[in-house]
This record gives C-alpha cells, sequence and structure tokens, in this order.
C-alpha cells in the first residue's frame, strides 16, 4: 500500500482535537456516509452492506459521498463496528427492517470456545485498511479521515443480544452470572481493538473514534467494572505502540453522562457527549483538559431548517468558548432531509466564526 499522501489543505479538526484554537468550529456526523442520501441507496440497490464494507473501491465512494454535497471538515471510512465479531468468527447479517442480526449469537461461555482468538487483523479485516488507503489518495489532503471501532462492551452486547435490543437483559445477565467469563471476552474484544486501530492508522486514518454505544443501559458501577477500563486499555496501548502523539483519540459512549468525567481522563484526547446532557453541564464535567464534540439532537434536523439552525447557535453558545468538534449527538437518522443536515453543518461554520 502507497501511504505517502497527498498534503493537507484542511486540518481544523485535528488542531482542535491536539488542544489548539481554531478560527472556526470543525464539524463533521457520525453516519455521514449512509442511508439518508439518495446516492448511497443507489449504491444499495445493487450490492449487500457488508459487500460495500469489504470492497475498498465501494467503500471510499460512498465515504466521500458527504464530502461532494456539504462543506464538512472530516470523512470517516464507510464501514461497521461489527466487522469485529465477524473477525473472531460470528455471522452477521444485516437484515432490512431490523438492522444487524446474528443468526448463531453467544447463549452461554462455552460458546466463547467456538471464536477466533487471538486475530489477524491484516487478513481479516485488510480490505478495511485497504479502503483507508485509497481514501486517503482520493480525498487529496482536503479533510483528514476518521477511522473507527466499537468499543468491548458495544460489541459483546451484539455478540450476545443477537442485534439490537432496548434493555441488553442477554448480555448484562452475562456480567452479572459470568463475571468471569465477561472479562475473558472484553479482554480478547480489547485485544483486537488495538490491533485493528493500529492497522487503520498504519493505513492512513487521522483521528481515531471508539463508539461506546451501549454504555447508557449500564449503571455507574458496572460502566466503571465492565467499560471504563477496557477502553483505557485500547487508548493507552495504541499510544504506547504509535507514540502519544501519533493520532488523536475520540471517546463516545453514548449515555454516560454520569461518567463524563471518568472519561475525560482516561487518555483521550476528545470526549464526545450525546444530546441527552447541556453543553455546558458536559463541559464543566469534563473541564478544559480535554476537546468536547456533539451534540445536537439528530431530531432537531426534523424541525423548520430556521429553527434547526437557531438551536445550533444555542448549541455552541453553550458550548462557550473551549475546544469543540461539532457534531450530533448521535447518528444521522435514515430519513432526514440532507438539506436538513447543510443548514447545521453550514450555521456551525458561519457562527462560529463571528
Amino acid at each position: 500500500m502507497d501511504t505517502t499522501f497527498p498534503p493537507m489543505k484542511n486540518d481544523l479538526i485535528l488542531r482542535v482535537a491536539c488542544g489548539e484554537e481554531t478560527d472556526r468550529t470543525p464539524v463533521w456526523v457520525m453516519r455521514q456516509a449512509g442511508r439518508y442520501l439518495p446516492e448511497f441507496q443507489e449504491v444499495r440497490k445493487e450490492y449487500d452492506f457488508f459487500t460495500i464494507c469489504r470492497t475498498p473501491g465501494l467503500a471510499c465512494k460512498i465515504t466521500l459521498q458527504p464530502l461532494d454535497r456539504f462543506d464538512l471538515d472530516a470523512a470517516i471510512i464507510f464501514s461497521d463496528i461489527l466487522v469485529i465479531p465477524q473477525a473472531v468468527g460470528m455471522e452477521v447479517q444485516m437484515v432490512p427492517g431490523k438492522g444487524p442480526t446474528f443468526p448463531s449469537p453467544l447463549k452461554n461461555p462455552d460458546d466463547l470456545k467456538k471464536l477466533t482468538f487471538p486475530v489477524d487483523v491484516n487478513k481479516e479485516l485488510g480490505y478495511v485498511f485497504e479502503a483507508i488507503t485509497l481514501t486517503r489518495h482520493r480525498l487529496n489532503g482536503r479533510v483528514p479521515l476518521i477511522g473507527f471501532c466499537g468499543a468491548p462492551w458495544t460489541l459483546m452486547s451484539y455478540m450476545i443480544e443477537g442485534g439490537g435490543s432496548p434493555t441488553l437483559s442477554k448480555a448484562k445477565s452475562w456480567l452479572y452470572r459470568y463475571p468471569e467469563n465477561s472479562h475473558q471476552l472484553l479482554k480478547a474484544l480489547t485485544e483486537v481493538s488495538v490491533d485493528y486501530l493500529e492497522g487503520q492508522v498504519k493505513a492512513g486514518a487521522q483521528l481515531l473514534q471508539v463508539f461506546e454505544s451501549h454504555a447508557g443501559l449500564l449503571g455507574p458501577e458496572s460502566f466503571s467494572k465492565f467499560c471504563l477500563p477496557y477502553l483505557e486499555q485500547i487508548c493507552k496501548s495504541l499510544k504506547q505502540r504509535l507514540g502519544d502523539k501519533a493520532v488523536p483519540m475520540i471517546i463516545f459512549a453514548k449515555g454516560a453522562n454520569s461518567c463524563l468525567h471518568q472519561l475525560a481522563n482516561i487518555g483521550y484526547d476528545v470526549v464526545g457527549v450525546d444530546w441527552t446532557i447541556d453543553p455546558d453541564k458536559a463541559r464543566s464535567l469534563i473541564g478544559d483538559s480535554v476537546a468536547l464534540q456533539g451534540n445536537l439532537d439528530p431530531c432537531q434536523l426534523y424541525a423548520r431548517k430556521d429553527d434547526i439552525a437557531r438551536a445550533t447557535r444555542t448549541m455552541m453558545d453553550k458550548f462557550g468558548r473551549g475546544k469543540l468538534i461539532a457534531n450530533l449527538g448521535h447518528g444521522i437518522y435514515p430519513d432526514v432531509n440532507p438539506d436538513h443536515l447543510k443548514i447545521f453543518i453550514d450555521t456551525v461554520h458561519s457562527y462560529s466564526q463571528h
């Protein structure tokens, strides 16, 4: 792979993540490459979801689609957090109208024997690395490219639940009934995640986000026991391997508002927050030692355009003048009008420059 990339033309998001002041606030959007875009739907008519993920040329094409529509300050590689469960030997299907589905989820600790650890990430996930390198070249320095992975608890919960769940009762029961086996699985997933993220950086990713999407369904004690140590290990191990300043890292733990202070002290450069906490409250809990990312309610994009702009300005006022990467408080929903997203993005830029 040719990892000699063109020089950067817009490095705003990298500078904010590294603690620098900038003349305007950078903005990107979780799931910005995906279902809400008609051009994505056209590709999806021809190809299965995971076929797109596994085909570097298609993943690159989808990654660039929102950059051709919007004045974004970052691209995020088109992939899925569940490629890691696939890499350890589990089947995952993307079922229309239902989402990710595991035909044979983990039912008891004996099922852990069916999983393949350790993982050769170059062999099992090399298609992601190829997509990242290709996309860096195709971006031609327009904006930085974000790589990502799912956090261990979030991956574990999908692997046990077999898909999405409003309660995660099956996965949470493991934490209480089989704590040793739970830690065994979480540790193994952590090690794969570190290898996977390292491979993404070597392939060309310039910023990394770890998605702990299911943090909010754990209480503070369980979060501190089954999430926080592994999130910290991912960050520290990666920085030990690559160097402390090699790549900025974002932690996004949806729903973990009671633990924001802890998240700000485990090594990540940026803490993402969801829409269920006021930005000024998040800033007071986290302080100024790290940058913040967030946090407009994704449903706000259903509003009238004037109301979207007004809500965006209010959000930015509440974050204050500290280090900020603007984003939604979770991924954009599939039926949002892309023109409404443009209002959010353009308002961030215009308002932050005043």
